[in-house]
């Protein structure tokens, strides 16, 4: 998970055109990071590490200040996997990276040149697009390809809609539009855990719960004046989550069928698989975000118990449903069929058989 140490740093894309929100986003994902460190490229220009809870609020539009000064670098293509690198340094102890897109960059070049970095310690977190919804059609009319950056991404925001006087018309058309989860939202307020896990409150021994990614006791919501934010619970109200727990390996064959025909709305999918005989040795770490998906085999800790865990997060989600689809996945395919992983096996980086990027 992207609090382990051992495990790939997720690398968020978010996009958006000026003025949709996407700094407001970003500094409320560093309110809410529950003590994860956030590393922000911002508007092409600054690369920094960013401690979430002390310097949230000090992102401006092309620079991070700190105390101990400022970084101000131009990014280009050459020098982002430079500024990755320096970010997912273990002594950084970052959990996960945002690139914040200046209001004119094209999402599919930023999107490919993460997926093309050559940094093990990273992974592709998904592609974000904001779009304010009261200057929705008024964008589209001047910036004609919002329709195809939609069309690419993961994970839409629909910002700012206490400001649109047909936010339903809004909503039904940018779902439309894409093919990605589809997230409303004022202020930026959107829950960090479509983005990536929150640390825990507090120490812990042993893995990490997946029940301790639904708990934000102790959170204190206020707003940027140091009122108490009368929404908190909104951060809830627009997603669905499933956890899904088994010890009875998992057939390989049936899992990936589960995962190609995931529905629409089903933005996140995280956790760990048992193929038990198919591969003994390893328990697989799987990552989906929209429509991508990696499969990531490490070694079993020892002593760990033989399960599989998974979170699903979406929208308009039947949770019911898919814990049954999921329960259908147990057990399955004999031990010597050696063409049963093959299917996974074809979504772990570097594998010859690993799908294009898109």
């Amino acid at each position: 998970m992207a609090n382990s140490r051992s495990a790939q740093i997720p690398v968020v894309v978010l996009a958006g055109f000026l003025g949709s929100g996407k700094t407001t986003l970003l500094n409320h994902l560093l309110h809410r990071s529950g003590g994860s460190r956030i590393g922000a490229v911002v508007n092409d220009f600054g690369s920094i590490e960013i401690d979430a809870m002390a310097v949230a609020g000090a992102l401006g539009d092309s620079t991070v200040s700190l105390g101990n000064g400022c970084l101000c670098c131009a990014v280009d293509a050459s020098e982002l996997d430079t500024y990755l690198a320096r970010l997912a340094a273990p002594a950084a102890g970052i959990d996960v990276i945002v690139i914040e897109a200046s209001g004119l960059a094209e999402p599919q070049e930023l999107v490919r040149m993460v997926l093309a970095s050559e940094q093990p310690e990273i992974m592709y977190g998904g592609l974000v697009e904001v779009v304010d919804a009261a200057e929705f059609d008024d964008t589209r009319a001047r910036h004609p390809e919002i329709d195809r950056h939609l069309a690419l991404a993961d994970l839409v925001v629909v910002n700012k809609l206490d400001r649109a006087p047909d936010a339903e018309r809004v909503l039904g058309l940018v779902h439309q539009l894409t093919e990605g989860a589809v997230l409303p939202a004022t202020y930026g307020r959107i829950d960090p855990e479509f983005l990536f896990d929150c640390r825990p409150s507090e120490e812990r021994v042993g893995q990490l719960s997946f029940d301790d990614l639904h708990s934000h006791d102790g959170h204190d919501e206020r707003d940027g004046h140091g009122e108490h934010d009368a929404h908190p619970a909104h951060l809830h109200s627009a997603y669905d989550t499933l956890s899904f727990t088994s010890d009875a390996p998992m057939d390989p064959r049936a899992l990936m069928r589960f995962l190609d025909s995931r529905p629409e709305g089903l933005y996140r999918i995280k956790g760990y698989v048992d193929f038990g005989a198919h591969d003994p040795a390893n328990r697989y770490a799987v990552h989906a975000v929209g429509r991508f998906l990696r499969f990531h085999p490490e070694p079993w800790p020892p002593g760990a118990d033989r399960l599989t865990q998974l979170v699903l997060i979406g929208t308009g989600i039947d949770a019911g449903a898919l814990g049954k689809e999921l329960d259908a996945c147990r057990g399955g395919t004999a031990e010597d069929d050696e063409q049963a992983m093959w299917g996974v096996l074809r979504y772990v980086p570097g594998s010859e058989d690993e799908p294009g990027t898109p």
